[in-house]
Formats: structure tokens, C-alpha cells, sequence
């Protein structure tokens, strides 16, 4: 019996994305399609514009107008530009014209998914070309050598540093697309290290999205949440922090304890036979490059990309177009370091741009996805309903009722900054009612949504296996365990907060 469930296995990403399309639309034609009342900010005549069904109505740039309209931000907020998508109003929820997704629209949603997302895939491919420039010239294979040899005997401090920075870099300023450029990078390091490629996906993903769950200041989510909630977004500072100490510990503590396993053991990995190809011919074991000057030079170079990325990314408010004009800029400056002529040069790049031009088609299919949801009117009915049914839930019990209520918006929305304005203002609104502060309706929000991106098929993790070539079925079969334990600690967290409230 245990054999024939593990034979089991579930479609390729491309197949399960279409499903969930399939599934979106089925949902459009099985629900009453529905939206709140929006209200946005004119920066430019100061007032207040409220798109309502009947059309749009002007109101006056005032704190006044938001308390009327039971809205509890700072009316700051608006002018300085911290929120700058439309909110919702509470309490205005109707229903609209149905606008059911047909075959046609089914059919379309990955080309138009791909033309939204055009940004992200031009990224892949750019830093696809760029891998594929710099293993040309040698140096990667020395200096993984080197790396290896380094870390002999010491293999767990790479798991244990690598998936603290990057989950610094989620819970501080939202790190998410950007990791994509990591796993052509981290994934030889890991393979060449004794471990598999679930480690490199896990070390990556995991750290990321266990940083945006316990976002500390990360302007996307907590920022934005706390804003769109009325309170300041140091309200719960510390613990959050002691959260995301907490959680990152714990996804440490777990990911090298496979880890070792896969080591002792390879016949445990849950990548095998799904490996990244180096892990078949793992050339920089074999590679006998020594570090020259101009190796050096090059590795520097290669670093530095990244680093400037971050910072770029952290401080200089860069995004796609600046991130994909780096590496390509990049790419460049090590073509002419290791100058081998310029037919050489393009035929390398292209060929690491087609190595993840598969990666970039599942970016446009899970984008298409999301668009089939929003077309169909339906997000807007789904926080009707999901909001009803907790609104008269009391203390405890109803901070955890959202932590799941949030668990279910997030296989639907998947922009943690799109969820914040939808959604707080009338989770906020509710707050009063249950008697639970403003501030665990925050928390409730990120754990609630951070924990689904670690299986949600319309967020990154199909894009990121893909980069790894690991199977949907094989990553389930390795973050269950994690994510059972990340949701008890998140509930037992929420509910403490409730009944013992944290200074």
C-alpha cells in the first residue's frame, strides 16, 4: 500500500497551473460575482474619490470622510503616499453583473498571463543567459572547488547562513522574485557539498518565505497591513522579531535535519532521479581550473552583481527592469573579461536563456491563473463570505478562525500589498467587535498568508522547483511536516497575543 502511494505522483507545473486555471473558472459560474466599495486617494486636487457601483463620487481629502466611512487609517497615510492602492470600504459589499470565464477565456489566460508578467520572465531569461556566460569561463567551477574544499567537514554552517540571509532579506524588505537569481548560483554549491537538490530549493524558498511570513519591516506587507489597519507598523515589533527568530530556527533545524539524512543516506532524497542536472555530472568536483587572477576578477565581479542587486532592491526602490538591466549589463562586463569573441558570447547567453525558458512559461501561466479570479469578480465574494462567518467570533477563537480565513484569500491573492488594502480595513473593522487589537489582526494577516506561499500553485514555488527540476509531489512530500509545525507555532502565537496581550 505504501508503494503504490508513493508510485503516485502529480502532473507536471504546467499541467496542474491549467487545472487551477480550469478550477478558477469553474468557480466564476458557481459564485455570485461581487466587490466592495473602493476608495482611493488624488494626490494631485487632495480629495478622496470612492469607486461605487453607481459610479465614482468625490469627497473631501479629510480624516472626517474616513471615519465616516468606518475606515481606521490616519488620513497621513493617504497624503505621504504609504498607501496608494485603492482600500476597501467596509460594509458595502454588492453583488455585480456575473462575468462568467468560458473556454475562450480559459484558453487565453496564459497568453495574457504572460503578457502581465512579462517583466518577471524577461528577469529568468536575462539571469539565465548570465549563468551561462559566467560557468563559460571556468571560474564557477573553481571557485566552487574552493568553496568545497573550504566547508569540508562543515557543510551545515552553508544551510544555516545562507537561509538566515535570505530570510533577513524577506522579513526585512519582502525578498520573493529576486531569490530566482539564487538557484542557477546555490544549487552546484549544495550538489557539490554531498547534499541533494530539494536542500538548495528548500534553503531558498524556505528562507524567503519564512522571512515574509514573519515580516519585522518588510514595506510590502507589515508596512502597508499596519497602515491599512490604523495602526503604526512598530506596534508588535518585538514580537515579531521574537517570531521570526522563532520560525527561522525551526525551518533550520529542520532543513538540516534532512539534510544529514540525504547525506548518510542518498537514497532518502526526495530529488532523486529529479536532481538539478549538475547533480548527474557534478563538473565542478571534477573541474581542475585553478583560481587565476582573472578568476578571481571574475567571481568578483559575479558577487558583486548580487550584492548591488540587493542593495538596489533594498535602498534604490529598483525593480525589474533596473534588476534585469544589471545582469545583462553584467553578463556583459564578464564577456569581455573572458573575451572569446562575440559569436561565442551570444550563442552562450542564449543558450542559459533557453535553459529557463520553461521556468518563465509557468511565471505566465500562474500569473494567467490569477487574472481568470479577478475577472471573474469573485475575490471580492469570497472575503464577503470568508469575513461573515468569523464577525461574531469571539477573543481567542476568532484570531484563529482568520489565521485560516486568510490561509483560503491567499490561494486567490497572491500580492501580499493587494491582500493588505482588500482585506484590513474590514478585518480591522472587526476587530472591536471580537475584542482583539488591531495589531494581531496584522500578525494574522502575514502568518495567515505567508504559510499558504509555501504550496500556493499561483505564487512562486512551481517557478522555483522548476529552477530545480523537483517535482510538485516530491516538494508536498517534503514541506508538510514544516508547515504543520510553522501553523501551530503561528496559531499558539496568535492566540497568546489574544489572551495575553504583549506590550
Amino acid at each position: 500500500m505504501r508503494s503504490f502511494a508513493r508510485s503516485i505522483s502529480l502532473p507536471s507545473a504546467y499541467a496542474i497551473l491549467m487545472l487551477v486555471i480550469v478550477l478558477g473558472a469553474a468557480l466564476t459560474w458557481m459564485l455570485p460575482a461581487g466587490r466592495y466599495d473602493l476608495l482611493r486617494y488624488d494626490q494631485a486636487h487632495r480629495v478622496f474619490v470612492a469607486e461605487r457601483a453607481t459610479g465614482e463620487e468625490t469627497l473631501p481629502g479629510e480624516q472626517t470622510t474616513l471615519d465616516r466611512l468606518g475606515i481606521q487609517i490616519r488620513i497621513e497615510h493617504f497624503e505621504k503616499g504609504n498607501i496608494r492602492k485603492p482600500v476597501s470600504i467596509p460594509g458595502t459589499y454588492h453583488t455585480v453583473t456575473a462575468n462568467q470565464q468560458g473556454l475562450i477565456a480559459i484558453l487565453k489566460a496564459p497568453v495574457l498571463g504572460t503578457y502581465e508578467a512579462i517583466d518577471v520572465i524577461l528577469f529568468v531569461l536575462v539571469i539565465g543567459g548570465f549563468i551561462g556566460v559566467f560557468q563559460k569561463t571556468g571560474a564557477f567551477d573553481a571557485g566552487l572547488n574552493a568553496l568545497v574544499l573550504r566547508l569540508r567537514g562543515r557543510e551545515g554552517w552553508l544551510i544555516i547562513i545562507v537561509t538566515t540571509l535570505i530570510s533577513l532579506g524577506g522579513t526585512t524588505f519582502g525578498m520573493a522574485e529576486e531569490t530566482l537569481a539564487f538557484y542557477p548560483l546555490l544549487v552546484p554549491v549544495f550538489i557539490a557539498a554531498g547534499y541533494d537538490a530539494m536542500v538548495a530549493v528548500a534553503v531558498i524558498f524556505i528562507g524567503t518565505s519564512v522571512g515574509t511570513m514573519a515580516s519585522t519591516v518588510n514595506p510590502f506587507a507589515i508596512i502597508i497591513a499596519s497602515n491599512a489597519a490604523g495602526i503604526s507598523w512598530t506596534s508588535g515589533l518585538p514580537g515579531r522579531s521574537i517570531m521570526w527568530t522563532l520560525a527561522t530556527g525551526v525551518s533550520i533545524a529542520y532543513i538540516l535535519r534532512y539534510a544529514r539524512k540525504v547525506r548518510l543516506d542518498p537514497k532518502q532524497s526526495l530529488a532523486l532521479g529529479h536532481r538539478h542536472a549538475p547533480a548527474e555530472e557534478p563538473d565542478a568536483l571534477k573541474s581542475k581550473h585553478e583560481l587565476t587572477l582573472k578568476m578571481w576578477l571574475l567571481l568578483l565581479v559575479f558577487a558583486l552583481t548580487f550584492g548591488v542587486m540587493i542593495f538596489g532592491v533594498s535602498r534604490l526602490d529598483w525593480w525589474f527592469p533596473e534588476m534585469t538591466t544589471l545582469f545583462f549589463a553584467a553578463a556583459l562586463v564578464i564577456g569581455v573579461i573572458d573575451w572569446r569573441g562575440e559569436k561565442v558570447f551570444t550563442e552562450t547567453f542564449i543558450a542559459g536563456t533557453q535553459n529557463l525558458l520553461g521556468v518563465g512559461l509557468i511565471i505566465g501561466i500562474a500569473r494567467g491563473a490569477t487574472l481568470i479570479l479577478d475577472k471573474g469578480e469573485i475575490s471580492g465574494t469570497i472575503l464577503h463570505y470568508l469575513s461573515g462567518r468569523v464577525e461574531h467570533v469571539p477573543g481567542a477563537a476568532f484570531i484563529i478562525a482568520l489565521f485560516f480565513v486568510y490561509n483560503v484569500l491567499s490561494i486567490f491573492i497572491q500580492s501580499s500589498s493587494g491582500m493588505a488594502a482588500l482585506t484590513m480595513p474590514i478585518m480591522s473593522a472587526l476587530a472591536g467587535v471580537s475584542g482583539v487589537s488591531r495589531e494581531e489582526i496584522v500578525n494574522a494577516y502575514c502568518y495567515g498568508q505567508g504559510l499558504m506561499a509555501f504550496i500556493a500553485p499561483t505564487g512562486l514555488i512551481l517557478p522555483s522547483l522548476a529552477m530545480v527540476n523537483v517535482r510538485f509531489d516530491r516538494w508536498l512530500r517534503f514541506i508538510w511536516p514544516l508547515l504543520v509545525l510553522l501553523s501551530a507555532i503561528s496559531i499558539i502565537f496568535l492566540a497568546t497575543g489574544v489572551l495575553l496581550p504583549r506590550s
